[in-house]
This record gives C-alpha cells, structure tokens and sequence, in this order.
C-alpha cells in the first residue's frame, strides 16, 4: 500500500520534470483538455504534459467560467484527468475556488491529493496584494504536502484591459514581481501578442513567462525566441470543438449533409484511448 510518503514522492518526481520543461529554448507547449478523453488524447498525440482549461472543465460541466464552478466538481475532474495520464498535469483552478486565502490553500491540497503538480491561478478584478495572499497560501499548502507545486500566477492586466495603457507593461511587471515574491513559479499573461511587448515581459519577468496563444499569434519557436518559456492554447481547444457540434448541427439542419465531420478522429481510435 502506497504511503503518503510514496505519493509525495511521486508527485515530487513529476513537479520537478514539469518545471524543468520550462524554457525559451524549447518552450513548453500545452494544449488544454477539459476532460478525459481530451486529456488522453493531448497525451496520445505527444504532448509532455496536460494542462486543464477551467472554462472548458466548467462548460463540460454544465456552468459557466468564472469561478462559479463547486470546487469539488473542479476537483474530481483534475482527479480523473491525472489518473487517466502518465504526464504531469497542471490544473486551472481559476481564483482558487475559496472566499479567502485559506480556501487556497484547501484547494491546493485537494488538488495535489488528485494527482496534479501545477497550478494556473488567476488575479482577475483582485487587487495585487489580495492575490499575492492567495499565491501565499497555495504555496504554503504546498510547502505542508512536500511537493514543489508549480504555481503559474496569471496576470491579468492585458487580458482584461486593466488600467492605463501607458503604464500596463509596468503595472504587469509589478505585478509579476509581487506573485513571485508570494510563491509564484511562474508567470502567465494572457492577452499578449505584440513580439516587442512580450520581450518586454520576459526580460522583466524573473521566471518563466506564460503566454495565451491561437489563431494569429507567434508560433511556439517564435516566443521561444522572445523568451517565452511556455505557451497554451487555454481555451480555444474546447471552443473549436463545440464549434464542430454547432457547425455539424446546423449543416444537418438546413442542408441534410454532413461534410462537417469529414475529418472526425476515428472511432476505433478514440475508443481505444478509452480501454485500460
């Protein structure tokens, strides 16, 4: 019977090879699953890791994104995502899924217990030394389990427009900086996609920087260059395959045919990731 001891360990192993595919000179690319078979199949394509994207996991679910989400629903997802896989998983818990930074911490421990070694944790309308109490608690949490949980804090300045334009890129570095001195491994700034205002980041940024990718940005070598040190897809995955369920339906609809599906994965395959 496995102690707490082993599990420690073996998640020990698995946050220490996840933090270590962090870098610009081969950033570390993710695309987000929101729920098993997704996350087998990210797997079965090649991926070195799964990371969960909370809107995906929380329309899966049947609510919306934006920490409505119960935290134990959030929660038996992550579990059953890491106990499909072999990689390491990292899992969005949006703001945390707690009133305070207690619940943080209560949320971290739930989610090392699932089997995940990373976390995505987002400012959102909190003000900085708010959240950099919660990056405190997560990583305090952590700390407790004896696990080196990689703890992405997302800055959200870009993403949601916050502030004056002219001091955003200050205001993120600032930012940034007090995250990382609250616990944060790295960074994460969605909403950027300017090559000169991502060197910026990742010269003024002490630890990996995080960027939101899809259709338009920079490849993955191309931010690699730029410093980037990971990229994700968050989640344009999952809209891209509830846009196949819209298209799909409406060509059913109104012509009766079926071209849509043409380059469906096989149900044999799919199936197959299933089994075992």
């Amino acid at each position: 019977m496995a102690t707490n001891l082993d599990l420690a360990a073996a998640l020990t192993a698995k946050a220490r090879a996840f933090a270590d595919r962090h870098s610009p000179a081969a950033p570390l690319p993710l695309a987000n699953a929101w729920d098993v078979a997704s996350a087998r199949v990210v797997e079965a394509a090649g991926a070195p890791a799964v990371a969960t994207t909370s809107a995906g996991v929380a329309w899966s679910l049947g609510s919306p994104d934006g920490d409505v989400l119960a935290r134990d629903r959030a929660l038996d997802l992550v579990a059953r995502v890491a106990a499909a896989v072999s990689v390491p998983v990292t899992a969005d818990i949006e703001g945390g899924f707690g009133a305070d930074p207690a619940g943080v911490g209560e949320t971290v421990a739930g989610v090392l217990a699932a089997g995940a070694v990373g976390i995505n944790i987002e400012d959102g309308g909190r003000t900085p030394a708010e959240f950099a109490e919660r990056v405190a608690a997560a990583r305090a949490a952590a700390t407790a389990a004896g696990v080196p949980l990689f703890i992405n804090a997302r800055v959200d300045t870009y993403l949601r427009g916050l502030g004056d334009p002219a001091t955003r890129l200050d205001e993120t570095l600032a930012r940034a900086a007090a995250y990382l001195r609250a616990g944060a491994t790295g960074v994460f700034v969605p909403g950027v996609t300017d090559p000169a205002t991502i060197t910026e980041l990742a010269k003024g940024i002490d630890a990996p920087l995080n960027i939101l990718v899809g259709p338009g940005a920079p490849s993955v070598a191309e931010l690699g260059t730029l410093g980037v040190a990971r990229v994700s897809l968050g989640s344009w995955v999952a809209e891209a395959a509830y846009a196949v369920v819209r298209r799909a339906t409406e060509e059913l609809l109104a012509a009766g045919t079926y071209g849509s599906l043409a380059d469906s994965l096989p149900y044999g395959e799919l199936n197959s990731l299933l089994k075992g």
